[in-house]
């Protein structure tokens, strides 16, 4: 665990907006993420290739284009602002579960998508959730378990809760145009 924050007490500041289709959620920066100040930040990491693969941003964004997410009305966030590293390295202490409600009741994102069954776990405060779309909200927000898109998970991987994800976003949208 490695400790430092921004002015906020954030190692990389949350983006969020009010009435976003789907925010993502993952455990706490890694070191590439802190040192770049963006989210998924290491190379190794999937989730921009990801997201552009499923259909949720048109183009494959690098990792210091994150605030552009909230044009295609997604947001992101972690359950620990104030430390960096691999999930075993992170204090319990530090995973804010109870934040995560508080931004969820605040910006009433439509969904939330947790990249790792840990973040999950700790997000929804119960052990081993399986991949895809949950039967509970959060907060009223439909809930998903992704797949982790970091290379040190890579034996875990599966695109499928990724694209179950992804139609969740695509349905709201073309809701929105139909309405428009």
């Amino acid at each position: 665990m490695r400790q430092a924050a921004n002015d906020e007490g954030h190692l990389v500041p949350d983006l969020l907006a009010p009435g976003l289709d789907l925010v993502f959620c993952g455990t706490a920066p890694s070191p590439a993420s802190y040192a770049a100040r963006a989210y998924y930040a290491n190379p190794g990491n999937a989730f921009w290739a990801t997201l552009h693969a499923v259909g949720l941003t048109p183009e494959r964004l690098t990792p210091q284009r994150y605030p552009e997410l909230l044009s295609w009305r997604i947001g992101l966030t972690d359950l620990n602002k104030t430390e960096y590293g691999s999930d075993h390295e992170l204090s319990v202490h530090a995973m804010d579960a109870k934040a995560l409600h508080v931004k969820l009741r605040k910006f009433r994102p439509a969904a939330v998508a947790f990249t790792s069954k840990n973040a999950a776990s700790i997000g929804l405060g119960r052990k081993a959730p399986a991949y895809g779309r949950q039967a509970e909200t959060l907060e009223g927000a439909a809930v998903f378990v992704l797949a982790s898109p970091s290379g040190r998970a890579r034996s875990f991987w599966t695109i499928e809760p990724w694209r179950a994800v992804a139609d969740f976003v695509m349905e709201r949208r073309q809701l929105r145009e139909r309405s428009a």
